[in-house]
């Protein structure tokens, strides 16, 4: 099997890294294609391995797997050298949009440009529903669970971190009574002991990516204080990198009602044009992270000017974002034929991936809302939690869009960045209207 030398794989994965659009079924598309088909430097079943354990893991699946594959080439040096060049690109394009948008969105003609945007997201979010629902639920509990994550989510507005991680608890404890409620993919046997694992090596790993996780953050507290938006930027995303199990999707709603609802970084429709410019740019979706933390420190910038407040916001997003992803692969990597093998793991990825289903399904329904409509209320009732749109105040033009977007995603096919494209001249178009 081909060992490429270093210089040849930082310019493979430049290459990967500007042209992975298409969010992580493109991507792992797009590497698969390079590196085991072109390449032949990982071979069919070590890649579907490895991309078996990145679903287990918090974060991007498919720039973990990048990781993984940089690692197994050349160590360390490798698997930062991969996960790296597959992450700038896109951040790099996401900042400058961020920058632009904060500059230029409210100028009539780039505001009828994002007004087209939003509406094509929705249709985009219902696609990844539709898509992500017929691939993980195929057993009636599976749906039961989806249901009920949705319910948590939206009618009692449950944390979304106890949502997920209940869900992966239920999945452990079904593992062995009820394999069959969640029809596990890839568990074995348990493996046999090796007593050549490598517990000492990996204490140093989690170690010193605990600290290079922590760093920035050290940072903030002692210069800035805990009382400073970047700190509770980077506390925020911190915590939220732990907690991303089953795709960007899955944890989209929980930090765009945060950001708008909790925290009033932006409004509903400036996140969804952050969705709309992360589908837009090579690497993770989880790059819209980095618009949001670019507006939570544009908007609250002192000391700093809100230029230079608005890109630490977004660096320090992006650090906390990415840097556990590093922390994940490069101590799991040597594990990672017990961790295929593991049977509980596998319940819990199962379980979670059926519920993240229902967390989408939040997402859309919120977006939805706050999309189509200028003026939505949060009514309560108890712990029972409605959302009440204000019909007078539906924009037709996101209707008309938003629907024109489902045409071409369900009925032509259409990619997504044709889609959001054609949808953005509409929304130029339509606003000329009225």
């Amino acid at each position: 099997m081909p060992h490429p030398d270093f210089p040849h794989l930082v310019r493979v994965f430049a290459r990967i890294g500007f042209l992975s659009f298409g969010g992580p079924a493109g991507q792992i598309a797009l590497m698969h294609k390079e590196l085991v088909e072109d390449r032949n430097w990982v071979d069919e079943g070590r890649f579907l391995r490895a991309l078996n354990i990145c679903h287990l893991l918090p974060g991007p699946e498919a720039q973990q797997l990048a990781t993984w594959i940089g690692w197994r080439l050349h160590g360390a040096k490798g698997g930062l050298a991969a996960g790296l060049l597959f992450v700038l690109p896109g951040a790099l394009v996401m900042l400058a949009l961020s920058i632009l948008y904060a500059y230029a969105a409210r100028l009539g003609p780039v505001a009828a440009l994002f007004l087209g945007i939003k509406a094509a997201v929705l249709a985009i979010v219902v696609q990844a529903l539709i898509r992500i629902g017929k691939r993980a639920l195929n057993t009636p509990f599976k749906l039961g669970l989806a249901v009920a994550a949705f319910l948590a989510l939206f009618v009692f507005d449950l944390p979304f971190p106890l949502v997920v991680l209940g869900a992966g608890a239920i999945g452990m404890m079904l593992a062995r009574t009820h394999p069959d409620w969640l029809k596990m993919h890839g568990a074995g046997v348990a493996p046999t002991a090796d007593t050549s694992l490598p517990i000492a090596a990996t204490v140093r790993t989690v170690t010193l990516w605990l600290a290079i996780w922590a760093a920035p953050m050290a940072a903030v507290l002692l210069f800035l204080g805990p009382d400073h938006i970047l700190w509770r930027i980077g506390l925020f995303f911190s915590q939220l990198a732990v907690v991303t199990f089953g795709g960007a999707y899955a944890v989209l709603a929980y930090m765009a009602q945060e950001a708008v609802q909790s925290f009033h970084w932006l409004s509903p429709g400036e996140m969804a044009d952050g969705l709309g410019l992360a589908e837009t740019t090579p690497g993770p979706l989880i790059m819209v992270t980095q618009f949001v933390g670019f507006f939570g420190a544009f908007r609250a910038p002192a000391p700093f000017s809100p230029l230079l407040a608005g890109i630490l916001g977004a660096t320090l997003t992006t650090w906390v974002t990415f840097a556990p992803c590093f922390l994940w692969i490069f101590a799991f990597a040597p594990w990672m034929e017990r961790l295929e093998k593991a049977q509980r793991l596998q319940a819990a990825l199962a379980a979670v991936t059926a519920a993240v289903v229902g967390v989408i399904a939040n997402l859309t329904v919120w977006f939805a809302l706050h999309v189509l409509f200028t003026r939505v209320t949060d009514s309560r009732m108890g712990p029972v939690r409605f959302y009440v749109p204000d019909w007078s105040s539906l924009d037709w033009r996101v209707a008309v869009i938003g629907a024109l977007a489902a045409v071409m995603i369900f009925t032509l096919k259409r990619g997504v960045v044709t889609v959001l494209a054609l949808c953005a001249l509409a929304g130029l178009g339509l606003s000329q209207i009225g």
